[in-house]
């Protein structure tokens, strides 16, 4: 995050190491969509006839574990957004998610509100996905 600063969230007790871990994760949602994305795709495992290892394995039961964690942590980042401020959610989500700034929200698509208010959800939805995630 060089050129970036970090939230001064100390006023919801979220510290700045706190900040930057849950700053990352929301930074994965694209990440995370695209492997779920991937995960409900048709594939198959490689057929041969020599044996791979010692234990049984299950890559379907392995994939429906990963899309399970996948969909829960995509909608943990989806609900905080909403919950912070329900008409702007889509935006909060773009700037958290893509790192897409105030004025590129506000003047290319049209975001509704002003500064603060964005601001002051954006600082919301943080203390709601700390506080969602067991903090």
């Amino acid at each position: 995050m060089p050129d970036r600063r970090d939230l001064a969230l100390s006023q919801y007790d979220i510290s700045p190491m706190a900040y930057r871990e849950l700053y990352y994760f929301c930074l994965q949602y694209g990440e995370m969509r695209q492997r779920l994305s991937d995960i409900y795709c048709v594939g198959s495992g490689r057929i041969s006839a020599m044996p791979k290892g010692t234990d049984i394995s299950d890559s379907t039961a392995k994939k429906a574990m990963a899309a399970v964690q996948l969909r829960k942590n995509i909608e943990l980042i989806e609900r905080a957004a909403r919950q912070a401020d329900d008409e702007i959610d889509g935006y909060i989500l773009r700037n958290v998610t893509e790192g897409a700034g105030y004025t590129y929200l506000r003047h290319a698509l049209g975001m509704p509100c002003g500064r603060n208010k964005f601001y002051k959800a954006r600082r919301k939805f943080f203390y709601i996905l700390y506080k969602n995630r067991g903090n």
